[in-house]
């Protein structure tokens, strides 16, 4: 994977919801954690 390849925002949000949704399966959540492990960090704004 390039450096330059991110999840975006709205698979961001919908790995996430996968995550907490207690019906989805592991193979799922594994999918969606490794989605989320490429999103860009929010991080705090520097003053």
């Amino acid at each position: 994977m390039a450096k330059n390849e991110k999840t975006g925002p709205k698979a961001a949000k919908a790995a996430s919801d996968v995550m907490r949704d207690g019906r989805t399966g592991a193979k799922s959540k594994t999918a969606a954690g490794s989605a989320l492990s490429q999103a860009p960090d929010k991080g705090k704004k520097k003053k």
